[in-house]
């Protein structure tokens, strides 16, 4: 073979071999991310022809597929109002919720399941779809969504944690949705619901319980008084409670709310477990604009989980919650829980649940296990420490101070119920005729946050706390 024939031999083989490994990786490496590609509208063709896992609370079933003619399948939702903030929905063209954070799992896709499915793989069967099973407590999700439209409130939203785990038993909001009304084959029946949905001022497929974060009102004085307890304050020191503080800088003094809290806090000094109780705005406002100061109640939230997108789900997040540090004026508001200070309800049940758990911040979770569509468990979630907000000596006085808020506090009209300690909240909106008004609280080895909009004060929200932390006791 003369030396340019050999060449041509070796360039074409060479040429063969990258157009092989080109091939296997594009194939073998890639072949799911171009699936999931947002620009690729093929991933959208075929989305009826999968029969889906189902997703699963306390042995029910809140979502599943069904098969319909021709061989595809459609969703169907349990009480889909009261769970669409867990689930969410799969639609034609889209997926929310655990649908969404879940997606590969439930279709069969996840690489999770190669292992429970080799034999599918190697024949080129499709794998089934696995199922997920979260960690929410069916009959409280429904006590919580009973609750919170019974407050007559605009919008609302609740989270209740297991303080030990950070396992979330319930994630409650409303207006809700029905997801069956998304996941119809009718396309313009869809199309139609989407509109109607997104149209809706009040936000009906937002799940404010963790994706839209509200002024916290008074419950963040717990933070403050975290941050506090922290610089070497204890429950009895004598802290300043007079009516009237103006923080340096500020054009305006901070008020007492004597409707409120019945002129309590008028006084020169009392013990801060007593200011805590009767929520003394002054006292709290002093601590943001003194000591312990902004920068200390900034690092204070940042401990129990502010100014991240808390991870509940594979790709299934919290909006950050922030206490912005300004100057002294500002902070004084912020330490509050008015100005700019925000948070969701997940996070004010994580502040709850860290007074119940020895000061130790839990990282929340959802799903407590994934399992292959033989049965067998492809993923447990194991519990995980975010953060220790609070000493353990610390965080007892902390419990402490918030029964004393039920004992004898602005929430004592909840003695006598499942919750044993808490906070009351309530924040102004600007130019609005209603408040949110927050509760959070705990009863046995649960932390509860709940918000309303409607007019009042944050006590409003204590019945529903009741009702939540008396359906996880049963």
């Amino acid at each position: 073979m003369d030396k340019a024939l050999r060449r041509t031999w070796v360039i074409a083989l060479v040429g063969a071999l990258a157009l092989l490994a080109n091939v296997t990786y594009v194939q073998g490496f890639e072949a799911q991310a171009l699936r999931d590609d947002r620009h690729n509208a093929r991933q959208f063709q075929n989305r009826d022809r999968t029969d889906r896992g189902p997703i699963v609370a306390g042995g029910e079933r809140l979502a599943w597929s069904v098969p319909v003619s021709g061989g595809r399948y459609q969703r169907r939702y349990l009480d889909s109002e009261i769970f669409a903030p867990v689930t969410g929905y799969f639609s034609q063209y889209s997926q929310s919720g655990l649908e969404n954070a879940e997606n590969r799992l439930l279709d069969g896709t996840d690489p999770r399941l190669a292992t429970t499915s080799l034999i599918d793989r190697v024949i080129g069967r499709k794998v089934a779809g696995g199922a997920v099973e979260t960690t929410v407590d069916p009959d409280a999700q429904r006590a919580a969504y009973r609750a919170l439209k019974a407050t007559g409130a605009r919008r609302a939203a609740a989270v209740a944690l297991d303080a030990r785990t950070g396992a979330i038993k319930v994630m409650a909001s409303t207006p809700s949705y029905d997801a069956n009304t998304l996941s119809t084959l009718d396309t313009r029946r869809a199309d139609a619901a989407f509109k109607r949905l997104n149209a809706d001022r009040l936000k009906p497929l937002l799940n404010k319980a963790i994706g839209e974060t509200f002024p916290p009102g008074s419950t963040f004085k717990t933070v403050t008084a975290a941050a506090a307890l922290a610089a070497g304050t204890t429950a009895q020191t004598p802290v300043p409670a007079r009516r009237s503080y103006t923080p340096p800088g500020a054009a305006r003094p901070i008020n007492n709310d004597e409707g409120d809290i019945g002129g309590q806090c008028d006084l020169p000094a009392i013990p801060l477990i007593d200011s805590y109780a009767q929520s003394c705005n002054t006292t709290f406002a002093r601590m943001g604009a003194e000591r312990p100061g902004g920068d200390a109640i900034g690092a204070q939230a940042r401990k129990y989980g502010f100014g991240q997108r808390i991870e509940i789900a594979r790709g299934m997040s919290s909006a950050p919650s922030a206490y912005p540090v300004s100057d002294p004026a500002l902070d004084a508001l912020g330490a509050m829980g008015q100005g700019s200070t925000v948070a969701t309800p997940l996070q004010m049940a994580m502040v709850a649940a860290a007074s119940v758990n020895d000061g130790q911040v839990m990282r929340p979770y959802l799903v407590d296990r994934v399992r292959g569509a033989d049965g067998s468990v492809v993923e447990q979630t194991r519990p995980a420490r975010l953060s220790q907000a609070l000493t353990a000596g610390q965080a007892a006085q902390l419990k402490r101070m918030m029964r004393a808020v039920v004992e004898r506090g602005t929430a004592d009209d909840l003695r006598g119920t499942a919750v044993e300690g808490g906070k009351t909240g309530t924040a102004d909106v600007d130019g609005a005729s209603y408040n949110d008004r927050w509760f959070i609280g705990f009863g046995s080895h649960y932390a509860v946050a709940v918000m309303t909009e409607a007019p009042g004060y944050g006590i409003r929200s204590g019945p529903a706390a009741a009702a939540i932390l008396t359906a996880l006791g049963r």
